[in-house]
């Protein structure tokens, strides 16, 4: 190359990758200067970030996953804290050597207004605790294996709290953001190739630290990975919201001087006629009479105006309104009903009732019977959002229960 640099070379120079030492002495760039250069802002290589996109990724993953913590909150009922990220550049070694194994992959795909994805890591224990608090459980962990059940959980849990966070990205971009369903994998981490998850695993890439704690029960850190050209066009976009943002408004244009009229032609007093108003001049007060008394006759309505004169007959009539009839069918179905007929509904089907005390419930254990108020072959009672509506009798389709409705309660 007749002593030039290739395009590849000068690439690993800036990312403070340069393999050959000696060709770095011989160019004037020595290992610290190589070291030095991606943290110089607006000096970094196509695999690394400045400092600058750093701060902003870390700013945007902040706010976003605030508004994901809300919305975990209300999934699993329990305080969630999830702290300031941490934003560096890792590599698949990294996440081997110091996370624990094995762990869930959740990868986030975005597919309006964002081209890319991420992938979010947690540990297995979390998974397990989050998902049975999702189920009304109390958090206990157990030594079984993670199911398909809690995978599913998981994912339905990440859609909630990235389908938040992309309505903060879109507020904060200014932008419509939108995902795809995530998918949730238990991975081990010291088997396989991590191309065999996702390609841009294979180099370097974003890493993004929180530390989540929920309630007492679970204070771990979790992940985000982003593919390094995905965390720079969110800076990008970021930055460009930002300085629309704080950009001025055009100022207004100034509004053009009324153009100077002529003045009023002299009129003859003794005539009584009014001057008429001119354009640009202040309307004058008529000449006073006397001692102070305004004249009679300058723009002022007479009196009375727009009133019938005393005394005159005035035409009133009987108001008229609208006759009803009583003969609307109350059961009869109205033309708005159809607005209201997907709203859900909770259909409870009770086999009766009984009344206990704390000391009998305490002794409650496998194999103990619990009398019922309901006398064998009684119709039993089915109540739609608390309201009983209907009895009925209890059937089998295939192998499971269901409810013949016998009777319509009104």
């Amino acid at each position: 190359m007749d002593g030039m640099l290739s395009q590849d070379e000068i690439n690993a120079l800036l990312s403070g990758m340069a393999a050959d030492p000696e060709q770095d002495a011989s160019s004037g760039v020595g290992d610290a200067g190589a070291g030095m250069a991606p943290d110089i802002p607006g000096v970094a290589g196509d695999d690394e970030l400045t400092d600058f996109e750093k701060d902003a990724i870390g700013e945007v993953a902040n706010i976003s996953m605030g508004t994901s913590a809300t919305t975990l909150y209300s999934l699993v009922n329990r305080k969630v804290d999830i702290t300031t990220p941490e934003v560096t550049m890792s590599t698949w070694k990294d996440i081997v050597d110091h996370y624990e194994k094995p762990c869930v992959f959740i990868q986030i795909h975005y597919k309006v207004g964002l081209d890319g994805y991420n992938m979010l890591i947690l540990k297995e224990d979390d998974v397990k605790i989050i998902t049975d608090l999702m189920m009304g459980g109390d958090g206990t962990v157990t030594e079984d294996e993670l199911s398909e059940l809690h995978l599913s959980a998981i994912s339905e849990a990440m859609n909630q709290m990235m389908g938040s966070s992309a309505t903060s990205l879109s507020s904060m971009l200014g932008r419509m953001i939108d995902i795809s369903p995530p998918e949730a994998s238990l991975v081990d981490l010291t088997e396989g190739n991590p191309g065999d998850y996702a390609e841009f695993l294979t180099g370097r890439f974003v890493k993004i630290s929180f530390r989540m704690q929920i309630g007492d029960l679970v204070d771990s850190t979790i992940m985000q990975l982003y593919p390094t050209s995905f965390a720079k066009e969110l800076y990008d976009h970021f930055i460009g919201s930002q300085e629309a943002a704080s950009a001025p408004e055009p100022a207004a244009a100034p509004e053009p001087e009324p153009a100077a009229a002529a003045p009023p032609p002299m009129t003859d007093p003794g005539m009584g006629a009014t001057p008429p108003p001119q354009m640009g001049y202040p309307q004058q007060a008529p000449p006073q009479m006397g001692y102070g008394a305004p004249q009679m006759g300058y723009g002022a309505p007479p009196m009375g105006y727009g009133q019938p004169p005393m005394g005159a007959p005035v035409n009133v009539q009987q108001a008229q309104f609208t006759t009803f009839s009583n003969d609307i069918n109350p059961m009869q179905p109205q033309e708005n009903i159809e607005l209201i007929k997907d709203v859900p509904l909770e259909v409870t089907v009770e086999l009766g009732r009984t009344r206990k005390s704390i000391n009998d419930i305490l002794d409650f254990a496998p194999g103990t019977i619990i009398e019922l108020d309901k006398i064998a072959g009684e119709p039993i009672d089915v109540l739609v959002n608390g309201k009983n509506v209907a009895k009925g009798e209890v059937v089998v389709i295939d192998e499971s229960f269901g409810v013949r409705v016998t009777e319509i309660i009104k």
